[in-house]
Formats: structure tokens, C-alpha cells, sequence
């Protein structure tokens, strides 16, 4: 068995891979099997390295700064040397002169902004830098370029690198992610003698979106408002949005003390049923720490009995369609409850560790903050507060609602049993809130929970967006009935699984390839290196378009809407809302992918230049 030199923890200098220039990192792990040792740099960057490219922290001396700052590229040293003795250079510094010859003027007579940060980008490559298999580059000529593609739930796919992943050169940019011509700093890095180089600073917050500032104030407004009119709207006779906004119900509608109840009962109930020790113990995507927090995955039992649960009380002689004569009154008390719940997660966030906090959340502005979230994964012990608003009450709670208001439908058409048009509806967003809830492990490496803070944007998404107006169309076919003839119902069912399989399949490769990329049933796929280690597949669903999960969920939205017929546009409400909120999200993909990986990003997109419909987006 080999022997462990460095131990978990330990703070060593770990070598950049493709370059000579070492870093202070953080020993994780040691596979006794590979004899790699996994580090993380203080960028948050995770890697593997053999021992040879560990060194003690010890071992590292600085190097006093030269006092010439104009020097000739071609002089080495102050000291003039015979012609016949022969010249030791280290790795380290040929490494350094080879990134910096290039790149400087002939005089070096500028200082080094500090706001500048060493970036490592891959060789650029004269055919697209794809592999044949899981990151291994094929053998072309290269030339600088510098390439990522991300995606949780956004465009691409990445991985982490594979041991022999290509070579790389180093770049600078400023933070805002506009590419510099790379420049050295005066100090080298020698293995023998040299000062440690310091790790890329890492950022402590990201570009505002939604608006900004200003947007945070318009979006706290606008969002509670938007909700109470639909729910006002869809209760009209007429609920035709070209009409007048309804009036506003008198005060004292508004508010009911045993729909609060209800609403805190189903939040405890289902508080109780994930910390249940049954399901899988799930590890998420590493932190910026390097730390991996372990989640219980137990959806699917959760709705199972969630379901059996309200099965009996039906049974019982329980009234379910409280919640469609009720309806205000319970999006009320949802949405005071988000508010609560946003509330104390800010607070609490004031006194959450630097490394816990959430890049988009930290802007410094305390309305923005909170809207967006502050703190990345707040946590009660082991009860993840996000991981649980965002799978259980509010998920859950929609496929109850569906339930009541089929039941609602029978009770005021007279029906013996719910229409096709109710049962499609309700039956397609059962499968796809099960579909989630089974497969509940891929939420792990969405965009929510790696990188969105929990603030009030996913409390009220979460406990009342969700809830509450993905249940529109189940709630319009109530008051106005559909009929539809058994072709029509044949065809959409069968846009609704052609949606539902390019959505499940889409995805279980996206996760599959993310968690493990070496795996031997993913070795057809094609990618394209990059310079943080991770590669981006650009064969499969994600070498159609770059984000083959949104255009399933698309055709499933379209499938949802068309049992609702063409006589007003509100059901309709959910294919709109959703055009929109994927466009947005895939503008901040590639936004965010774009300043964060440069160049390469722009040779994915080349790559693969659709991103949702094939040929048309």
C-alpha cells in the first residue's frame, strides 16, 4: 500500500497542471488505488495530482524583486557570465519567459495592476478542440485559445477533467472577464528557490441581473401583485386579459386563520417526511470550500405517502375542494410565509461565513440581497432549507391542488368523473412532478442549488409561484370545460411524450456525464476541453442544441396548455410565462459562461450554434 505523504487537510503547494507555477492548496483526499491526491485551490478549483507535483509549503523561499524594473528581454541575470560556463535555468522560469516574451513591449517598464488575476487557458486548436471520448484530446495543432460551457440547468455540459487533459498557457483578465495579453510578475516561481505564487483571487460577488438594484425594488412589487391578479382573473366569468382588472376583494377576503393553518400543517408535514432516515443520502457538486454537503433524496416516498395520505382523507368524508373555493385566501398565506422564511434567512445570513455565502447574493445592497438571495445553503443541522422548499411544499402541493380542482369540476359540472381535458392536465404535471421527484439527485447540479442564494426570488418561487399559478389551467378548466375528441387527446398525448422523453433523456446524460465522465457507457460522447479542468459535450442531445432539456420542456408546456383549448389566452399563461423565463435564463448562461471562460465559450457556440429549437433558436 502506498504511503500517504501529505494528510487530509494539509495546506502543501500543489504544481498548475500544463505549467511550472505553484499554488497554496488544500489537501482532500488520496486514492490509494490511482496514488493521486485530490486538492482544492483557494480559487475553489478542484484537481488531482501525483505526488511530484506536491511540495511542502516549507520548501518555498521568496525571491527578493529585482531593483532594475526595465530590463532587456534577453538578460538573465545582473551578473555577466563567461561564454564557456553554461546556464542553469529552472522549468519555472523558462515557463515564465515563454508566457511573457510574447506578450510584453520591449520595455517592461508598466506596473502590474493588483486587480489583475493569472488565468490558465488551453492551447487553441486549428480544428474545433473536440474529443473523441471522455476528455481526451485528440492530437492536432494547437494555438492559445482560452474555452468553458456550463450547464446545471443552463447550456452544455461539463465534467470534471480527465488525468491527461491537454496542455494550457496563461492569460490574464480583469475581473470583469475582458481578456489581457498575459504578463508575468517580476517574481518567478522556482522549485528549488522561489516565492509562492498566490492562487487566483477568487471573486466575492458576480454581475447583477434581474435588473440590478432598481430591479430588486420592481420584482418585490411586481411579483406578489402579478400572483393576486391572476388569481383574481382566473376566478371571472370572462377571464379574458383584455378585460379590466378585477376589483380588488374587500380587506378581511384576503385573509382566513384556517387557511394559514393549513398552509404551516402541509409545510410541517412534509418538514417531517424528508427527515425521515429513508432514501438515498445524496452528495451535491463541491463548494467553493471543496466541501460536499449530503442530501436526503427521499421525494418520491414523500409524495407517495403525501398521496396516500390524502387518499384516506377523502375517504373520510374530508372536503379537498376547500382549496379551490379558498384559493385567495391560501396564496395569501403562502406567500406571508415566504415572506417570514425570507426574512429570517437574511438575518441569518449576516452571520454566515464568508465561504457560505452565494456569489450573486453579496452585492452589498440589502434590498438586492435579500431578493436574491444571501447566503448559498442555509441549513438547520442537516435540514437544507432550499433543497427542501424547492422539491417538496411547493411541488407537491401543485399536484394537490390539480387533485382538488378535478374534483371541483365534477362537483359543479355534475360529472360522474373528471373530463379528458382535467385528467390530461392533471396527468401530465403529476408525471412530471414525479419525474422530478424520482429522479430527485439531478437537482443537485442545477442552477439553483449551485449557485443561486436562497433569499426570497426561490422562497416565494418555491411556496407560492409555483403552487399557485402552474395550477391555472387545471383551476380555468373548472368554470370553463374543454371537449375534446379522442384524436385530439391521442395527438397530445403524443407531443407530450416526445417532450417528456427529450427532457428525461437530455438530462440523465447531462448528470451522468457531470458526475462521472470516465464512465465507459459515455465514451461515443464528444467534448471539448477547457482551461478549469472541466469539458463541455458537444455530441448527444447537447450536439443538437445547448440546451436540449428546455426544448422538452417546451413541448411538454405546449401539451399542458392545448386540452385548455383557444378561447382566452390565461391558461395559456404557463407556455408564455415559461418562453420567457428560459430565454432569460439562457441569456444569463451566456452571459455569465462568456465572461467566465472567454474564447472557448465562443468556440462552443460555433460548435454548436442553436440553442433551444434546432434550426430556428
Amino acid at each position: 500500500m502506498p504511503t500517504v505523504r501529505y494528510q487530509k487537510g494539509e495546506m502543501v503547494m500543489g504544481r498548475w497542471p500544463g505549467s511550472s507555477l505553484y499554488y497554496e492548496v488544500k489537501v482532500l483526499d488520496f486514492d490509494a488505488g490511482s496514488s493521486l491526491y485530490t486538492v482544492i485551490y483557494k480559487d475553489g478549483t478542484e484537481l488531482e495530482l501525483k505526488e511530484p507535483d506536491i511540495k511542502p509549503a516549507s520548501g518555498f523561499q521568496t525571491r527578493p524583486r529585482s531593483r532594475s524594473r526595465s530590463r532587456s528581454p534577453g538578460r538573465r541575470r545582473s551578473r555577466s557570465r563567461s561564454p564557456a560556463r553554461t546556464t542553469r535555468r529552472s522549468s519555472s522560469r523558462i515557463a515564465a519567459s515563454t508566457t511573457t516574451d510574447d506578450a510584453l513591449p520591449p520595455r517592461r517598464d508598466t506596473r502590474l495592476k493588483d486587480s489583475l488575476e493569472v488565468r490558465l487557458s488551453p492551447l487553441k486548436q486549428t480544428k474545433a478542440a473536440v474529443n473523441n471520448g471522455n476528455n481526451k484530446p485528440e492530437k492536432t495543432e494547437e494555438k492559445p485559445k482560452e474555452e468553458n460551457n456550463t450547464v446545471n440547468n443552463k447550456g452544455g455540459a461539463e465534467a470534471e477533467p480527465d488525468k491527461g487533459q491537454g496542455r494550457y498557457n496563461l492569460r490574464r483578465r480583469k475581473d470583469d472577464g475582458d481578456a489581457k495579453p498575459a504578463v508575468a510578475k517580476p517574481e518567478q516561481l522556482e522549485e528549488e528557490e522561489a516565492k509562492p505564487a498566490a492562487a487566483p483571487a477568487a471573486p466575492t460577488t458576480t454581475p447583477l441581473d434581474f435588473g440590478g438594484k432598481i430591479g430588486a425594488y420592481f420584482w418585490l412589487l411586481f411579483l406578489p401583485a402579478w400572483v393576486l391578479f391572476l388569481v383574481l382573473q382566473v376566478n371571472q366569468e370572462d377571464p379574458s386579459l383584455t378585460n379590466a382588472p378585477p376589483p380588488l376583494p374587500p380587506p378581511e377576503a384576503f385573509w382566513e386563520a384556517r387557511a394559514f393553518g393549513l398552509v404551516l400543517l402541509w409545510i410541517l408535514f412534509q418538514a417531517v417526511l424528508y427527515t425521515l432516515p429513508v432514501g438515498k443520502l445524496s452528495e451535491g457538486m463541491p463548494l467553493r470550500s471543496g466541501e460536499r454537503l449530503k442530501y436526503r433524496t427521499n421525494g418520491f416516498s414523500a409524495i407517495s405517502v403525501s398521496a396516500l395520505t390524502v387518499a384516506v382523507a377523502v375517504h373520510q368524508g374530508v372536503d379537498i375542494t376547500y382549496i379551490h373555493s379558498h384559493f385567495l385566501q391560501l396564496a395569501v398565506a403562502a406567500f406571508l410565509v415566504s415572506v417570514l422564511l425570507s426574512v429570517y434567512l437574511y438575518v441569518r445570513s449576516q452571520y454566515a461565513a464568508a465561504e457560505q455565502l452565494a456569489l450573486g447574493g453579496s452585492s452589498g445592497n440589502m434590498v438586492y440581497d435579500f431578493f436574491k438571495g444571501h447566503e448559498l445553503n442555509p441549513r438547520i443541522r442537516e435540514f437544507d432549507l432550499k433543497f427542501f422548499c424547492e422539491m417538496r411544499p411547493g411541488l407537491i402541493g401543485w399536484c394537490l391542488i390539480n387533485f382538488a380542482m378535478a374534483l371541483a369540476e365534477m362537483k359543479q359540472q355534475g360529472l360522474d368523473a373528471p373530463s379528458y381535458s382535467m385528467l390530461l392536465v392533471n396527468l401530465f404535471q403529476l408525471l412530471y412532478v414525479v419525474d422530478g421527484l424520482w429522479n430527485e439527485e439531478a437537482i443537485l447540479t442545477t442552477m439553483d442549488l449551485m449557485h443561486d442564494g436562497f433569499g426570497f426570488m426561490l422562497a416565494f418561487g418555491d411556496l407560492v409561484w409555483v403552487p399557485f399559478t402552474y395550477t391555472l389551467q387545471a383551476y380555468y378548466l373548472v368554470h370553463h370545460p374543454i371537449h375534446l375528441s379522442p384524436p385530439a387527446v391521442a395527438a397530445i398525448i403524443a407531443l407530450k411524450l416526445v417532450g417528456f422523453y427529450i427532457f428525461r433523456k437530455s438530462n440523465s446524460e447531462k448528470n451522468a456525464f457531470r458526475r462521472n465522465p470516465s464512465d465507459p457507457k459515455l465514451s461515443y460522447l464528444k467534448t471539448i476541453p477547457t482551461a478549469t479542468g472541466k469539458s463541455l459535450l458537444v455530441s448527444g442531445w447537447w450536439g443538437v442544441v445547448r440546451h436540449p432539456n428546455y426544448l422538452g420542456d417546451l413541448l411538454m408546456a405546449l401539451a399542458w396548455s392545448l386540452p385548455c383549448g383557444f378561447s382566452h389566452l390565461l391558461p395559456w399563461y404557463y407556455m408564455i410565462y415559461f418562453v420567457i423565463l428560459l430565454v432569460h435564463r439562457d441569456a444569463r448562461d451566456m452571459s455569465e459562461c462568456r465572461r467566465k471562460y472567454g474564447s472557448a465559450w465562443d468556440e462552443y457556440c460555433r460548435t454548436v450554434p442553436y440553442r433551444i429549437v434546432p434550426g430556428v433558436y
